[in-house]
């Protein structure tokens, strides 16, 4: 299937104007987070919103939010989320269904799973279907809820609301928008310690670095009808562990702080607990005339097993396991099956077990009795000799439903030990993220040439062929740069402030990366020719801001020796009578530069213009000034990097990197920047956020931004001027807040009535001769850092 917007022209020609212009402005994000299927599916369903007639803004909201939305749970998920919002049209209004829209990726990234998702839907239809007056406010307050909530949590809180607010309509928007004791009440109290999705990352790197390979991780709401939480389970490759765990206290509520295991400790138990399933287990077990007794009690042997194994390799984990272990009165005779396999599991996991029960004792031994536990055959064979006696034992029969579930809350359920395969890895991958795994191969070019099918096949050919090297033609042009496209990264979300409702417009704005391009040298090496004498006017001030190491205080009253000079004055007070000042040290300081700089260009269409009066344009001018400042810069030897935008919507803010921090200043970076060109518009908040994510990586304690632009933020999407005015210099107050200062040097002559609200009134310069630029930019440089 193709992956190019052009193939679907008869289902774009069905959508309103607005809805096209975005479609093809995040084409490139939406094709990165879709297979071709999920193109598909996502065009179509665009489609259908528009037949709905339920305005404008519900289209333009799921063009924008599903890729997302995709990235979080997976593309499977749309045809649910659009059928939903088909069957739901006649009972709420378009605005609701927006907002349902807009919300969705929230909800998938709070419960990062696709049926956890698929339940969230059904929670919209109980609000929808006994309170809809509370949807609106419920969905305006989601980020908070699943903050707190498990989605069983947020079922029961919204029940709850259902059952007590089913005719009082004003009570339903006080509870479901918060603002009601009863809300807050039942949100407390469903509320779970620790949520999974809050921990997954670092349980991932956790796992990666405790067993040295990858393990996938998902969630499942364990407590969606209650609050007890699911048992752990291995299915298809998968770990699924509950959503929320609360911290496990041994001996109920009364256990003192330090005997109380964190919720985050219960997590790793349970995925160490099956990560050592998947690693020590190859070949299942078949549960062929078995008892249900018998399987219990082959299981128990096999976690114990897998147990040892993992705590041969990693011995506190038998104290991490251990601490989660119900501890039992050995002196009380076991009432049930069930509780006897409890004792036995502990028992097993015991460096030296005190069990004195003998069909413990007994099991104990003949584990410890094993000289090869590799092979879960072990399990199997003690597991059927122990059932045996166990059948002799005066205890009620064994009840599969409540004997078989063993009391340690980090065990699995096993149903891996009955059904697991051998482990492959592609099979594991494609059974997790539900996708065609694309073939890459390296071959040689005389394959390439000979072998090759299609010259013409798409980004979503079956198979990709790479060559080690860059083919190139007799003239040293690469096929890449005849025939390829341009590499853009991975898309980067920022936020973007609305002045009007004061409040931030979340992953508002899409930030892509491109490679910069790449001219002759000759255009920086005229440059330099031509600008000799300021060079050399610099020279001199470059080298007086180079650290020169020890630097003499005088006149203070503690420091590091005396000052000759301050002593025999004071001496000469005292004999006069008069009061002597105190301050007769020197201190000696050492001078260190702690400054890291980023120089941020604006490389808009208003950059090609000709400066009035000259022959050469605004660009030419910035090029010039860049190349003097870049030279002052690595002369000085502060680190610095050089950057650009420029932008074509909000969906795509062009960035291009000419020079990083950790990259030297040379022949690459200058022919970067001779192929800089102006193009397109000034979306300066968010290249102003990006960089700052770059800048707020060096551990500096002095960090700058120098803005060098021609005229005020714009873009060809906002018709508002005041919009991104107010957009960046909310983003230039939230770098403040990181330490960072953002400095303007502004080449629009009547920049006065709009930079100084944006920049601060001293963190700007207006050049009114612009020809002056390359001296002053340098000069401001050594004012602002000196």
């Amino acid at each position: 299937m193709a992956i190019h917007l052009e193939e679907f022209q008869e289902l774009l020609d069905e959508l309103p104007g607005g809805a096209q212009e975005l479609l093809r402005a995040s084409w490139n994000e939406a094709a990165r987070a879709f297979t071709p299927r999920g193109l598909d599916n996502y065009i179509k369903g665009a489609v259908a919103l528009h037949h709905l007639g339920r305005g404008e803004d519900l289209v333009v909201g799921f063009i924008q939010s599903m890729p997302e939305l995709a990235r979080g749970v997976g593309e499977e998920v749309l045809p649910d989320l659009v059928n939903f919002l088909l069957s739901m049209a006649s009972k709420t209004s378009g605005h609701v269904l927006a907002l349902i829209v807009g919300t969705a990726p929230l909800a998938a990234q709070r419960l990062g799973d696709a049926d956890l998702f698929g339940s969230y839907l059904k929670v919209l239809e109980i609000v929808l279907a006994q309170v809809p007056r509370g949807l609106r406010p419920m969905l305006e307050n989601l980020d908070r809820l699943l903050t707190q909530l498990t989605l069983g949590g947020l079922r029961r809180w919204v029940q709850w609301g259902a059952q007590a607010y089913r005719s009082d309509f004003d009570g339903q928007v006080a509870y479901f928008s918060l603002q009601s004791p009863d809300a807050l009440a039942v949100l407390q109290q469903e509320r779970k310690g620790t949520l999974f999705v809050d921990i997954q990352r670092r349980l991932n790197i956790y796992q990666r670095a405790m067993w040295g390979r990858d393990f996938f991780l998902r969630p499942t709401a364990g407590d969606y009808e209650n609050r007890e939480a699911l048992k752990p389970y291995i299915e298809h490759y998968v770990i699924h562990i509950a959503d929320a765990y609360d911290d496990y206290k041994p001996l109920g509520p009364d256990t003192p702080p330090e005997q109380c295991v964190p919720a985050l400790e219960i997590y790793r138990a349970a995925a160490n607990h099956c990560a050592a399933h998947l690693v020590f287990t190859q070949q299942p077990l078949s549960m062929q005339m078995l008892h249900p007794a018998q399987m219990a009690v082959i299981e128990v042997f096999e976690d114990a097993r897998v147990e040892e194994l993992a705590i041969r390799q990693f011995p506190n984990m038998r104290e991490a396991w251990l601490a989660l272990h119900p501890v039992f009165d050995d002196a009380r005779e076991p009432q049930s099956v069930g509780e006897l396999l409890d004792r036995l599991a502990r028992a097993l996991l015991e460096a030296q077990s005190r069990d004195p029960h003998p069909w413990v004792r007994e099991a104990v031994a003949a584990f410890r009795a094993q000289d090869d536990l590799s092979s879960n055959q072990t399990s199997w064979n003690l597991g059927i000799d122990l059932s045996h006696k166990l059948f002799e034992l005066p205890l009620p029969e064994f009840n599969s439903r409540t004997d078989h579930r063993l009391s340690a809350i980090y065990r699995d359920d096993n149903r891996a030990v009955w059904q697991l395969e051998e482990y492959d890895e592609a099979q594991a991958l494609e059974a997790t993220w539900q996708t065609r795994q694309q073939v890459r191969k390296k071959v040689s070019l005389m394959e390439m040439v000979n072998e090759v099918d299609n010259e013409f096949a798409g980004d979503d050919a079956q198979e990709v062929w790479e060559l080690p090297t860059e083919y190139l033609f007799d003239d040293g042009v690469s096929i890449n740069e005849l025939e390829g496209r341009p590499p853009i990264s991975e898309p980067f979300h920022y936020p973007e402030w609305d002045y009007q409702i004061q409040l931030d417009r979340p992953n508002w704005v899409t930030v892509l990366e491109r490679h910069p391009p790449v001219r002759e040298l000759e255009i920086i090496e005229n440059i330099i020719a031509d600008n000799k004498p300021l060079i050399s006017r610099l020279k001199f001030l470059i080298e007086s801001m180079v650290p020169q190491g020890m630097q003499r205080i005088r006149h203070v009253e503690d420091g590091d020796e005396i000052d000759i000079n301050a002593a025999v004055r004071a001496m000469i007070d005292i004999r006069m009578g008069q009061q002597p000042d105190p301050r007769i040290m020197m201190r000696n300081k050492r001078k260190l530069r702690e400054l890291a700089v980023m120089v941020l260009l604006d490389m808009s269409e208003s950059s090609n213009d000709k400066v009035r009066g000259h022959d050469y344009t605004v660009m030419d001018l910035t090029r010039t000034a860049t190349v003097l400042f870049a030279d002052a810069l690595d002369r000085i030897g502060d680190p610095f990097a050089i950057h650009g935008f420029c932008s074509d919507g909000r969906h795509d803010v062009h960035y291009h990197r000419f020079k990083d921090f950790d990259q030297p200043y040379g022949d690459l970076v200058k022919a970067r920047l001779a192929g800089m060109k102006g193009h397109l518009s000034t979306r300066m908040g968010a290249a102003l956020r990006h960089a700052g994510h770059y800048l707020a990586q060096q551990p500096k304690s002095k960090r700058v931004i120098f803005v060098i632009t021609d005229g005020e933020p714009a873009d060809n999407d906002v018709r508002d001027p005041q919009y991104l005015r107010h957009d960046t210099k909310h983003a230039i107050e939230q770098l403040a807040r990181q330490g960072i200062t953002v400095y303007a040097l502004s080449l629009d002559p009547h920049a006065d009535q709009y930079v100084s609200r944006i920049f601060g009134a001293k963190n700007f310069t207006v050049i009114d001769q612009v020809e002056r630029l390359p001296e002053k930019l340098p000069m401001l440089y050594m004012n602002l850092t000196r």
